[in-house]
């Protein structure tokens, strides 16, 4: 590019990140609105719960008056009616958990080390980007696979950073499945695998995925600033030089790739362990 196309070009990836800006305080307040409905549904369903159970009391000492046809059918509808309760008391609270992130990753102060689930936030933020995809790539379905450390300590990271980083590399890996898909044979199943693990000086995330993979010259200029493989207005080329910031600079960590033209790309992140 000459000097004034190189101009035009950073004018247009300014305003992204302008853009980018004010939806991060759009994000932030509608989070905030949110959050306070769905206490209210956490709160009357745990109530509605306990009514249940008095109900189910009431139910047993008065067997010798309700026939048995009868009992049984309200015992039933009772467990079905405890059952819903108990789907949209967990739906209710992962919404919770999203909602928190959010506000955490608009307000959080630069920098600062908090006790965070890693996880969890690996969790939400790879379901946070698969449903993104969902609503803006056509035909966009996947596989994922997820596997995550049992018992797994609460550790120190900088959570609105790690929760970033881990968006960029799923969006990325969405992507490159959807992407494979449009001219793979009908027989393929685009996949992405996470895996969570920790040992005693550090843990680890892996996100692979089995999509279009990278030639040589993209690996070459995978961080660099501005640097997309996506259509104009789809990426701004600065995702991944901000997740190897956020893992290499701000967590004393270890960013790697592997990846194969045509077969798939896998990326681990190592970051040491602070409790």
């Amino acid at each position: 590019m000459d000097n004034m196309e190189d101009v035009q070009y950073y004018k247009e990836q300014l305003k992204r990140q302008e853009k980018l800006a004010s939806l991060g305080l759009l994000s932030a307040g509608i989070a905030h609105e949110v959050q306070n409905p769905l206490n209210f549904v956490i709160n009357f369903s745990k109530t509605s719960q306990k009514i249940i159970s008095e109900i189910n009391e009431i139910i047993e000492g008065n067997c010798d008056k309700i026939p048995d046809e009868d009992r049984e059918d309200i015992v039933a509808s009772s467990e079905d009616l405890r059952s819903n309760l108990e789907k949209i008391l967990s739906h209710a609270e992962r919404a919770v958990n999203i909602v928190r992130d959010i506000l955490q990753m608009s307000r959080g102060k630069e920098n600062e080390m908090l006790p965070t689930d890693i996880c969890r936030i690996v969790k939400e933020y790879v379901w946070l980007s698969y449903h993104a995809m969902r609503a803006n790539l056509k035909n966009f379905n996947i596989s994922i696979k997820e596997q995550y450390a049992e018992g797994a300590p609460i550790v120190k990271v900088i959570p609105q950073d790690l929760s970033r980083a881990v968006l960029n590399l799923m969006n990325n890996a969405c992507y490159a499945v959807w992407s494979r898909q449009q001219t793979a044979p009908s027989d393929y199943q685009p996949e992405i695998s996470v895996n969570v693990t920790f040992s005693d000086t550090h843990f680890t995330i892996i996100i692979a995925d089995n999509g279009t993979g990278m030639s040589d010259e993209v690996k070459q200029k995978l961080y660099d600033n501005f640097f997309t493989t996506k259509p104009a207005g789809q990426g701004t080329g600065l995702g991944m030089s901000i997740t190897r910031e956020i893992v290499e600079t701000k967590h004393k960590g270890r960013l790697s790739f592997d990846s194969t033209e045509g077969k798939g790309t896998c990326f681990t992140i190592e970051i040491p362990i602070t409790k």
